[in-house]
């Protein structure tokens, strides 16, 4: 979604890097067909969470890399990440945050009995789904829903959004402040995302 979104220009970015962890990830052979270096860390070779971190700070550092934006990432991040891209680290949750944080959110809350589910965009802190919201996306949830179901709903929502919260980065609107997120409208500032992703 982010590589479509800059390539058609609707994206003021330039996506340097992809980083994943599955040895059989379907998006790394996608990265690569759009000319987009696509670098694989199998966090079952390393013997800590910081130590991965340590590695993926490497390679984002040598891409030249100022956003960071995590999608279907299923990893617990760390200090040594958070602190090299502190404020600069965006994560899509299916969910409506602060509701149905962690894994099978969709589940979640369709045990719970929501009428409204959704995604958020957030700033990632190293609470699990707890950094400061940019964007969320509501929608309403079906009688005959099953997980299945709602979450081919939400995930349009998340491509929309998620592009969004990018640009929003790379305009240099979005102010942080504590664990809140403002969005600027009539002032903007030059960040530096504009150049890498």
């Amino acid at each position: 979604m982010l590589a479509d979104a800059a390539r058609s220009g609707r994206l003021p970015v330039e996506i340097a890097v992809l980083v994943y962890n599955n040895p059989g990830a379907y998006v790394a052979d996608r990265a690569r067909a759009a000319g987009i270096a696509a670098v694989l860390l199998d966090h079952r070779k390393f013997v800590s969470r910081e130590v991965l971190d340590e590695e993926i700070v490497a390679t984002l550092e040598a891409h030249g890399v100022e956003l960071v934006v995590m999608a279907g990432w299923m990893r617990k991040v760390t200090e040594v990440l958070i602190g090299r891209f502190a404020d600069r680290i965006l994560n899509i949750h299916p969910s409506l945050l602060p509701a149905f944080r962690g894994a099978k959110a969709i589940e979640q809350a369709l045990d719970y009995g929501v009428k409204v589910a959704g995604c958020t965009v957030h700033i990632v802190r190293l609470e699990v789904d707890a950094g400061p919201i940019i964007l969320q996306a509501a929608e309403a949830v079906r009688e005959d829903d099953t997980p299945e179901t709602l979450a081919v709903r939400i995930h349009a929502h998340e491509y929309r959004i998620l592009p969004e919260a990018v640009r929003l980065f790379a305009e240099g609107r979005v102010r942080v402040e504590g664990n809140r997120a403002r969005i600027v409208i009539d002032e903007v500032e030059p960040t530096g995302f504009e150049e890498q992703l």
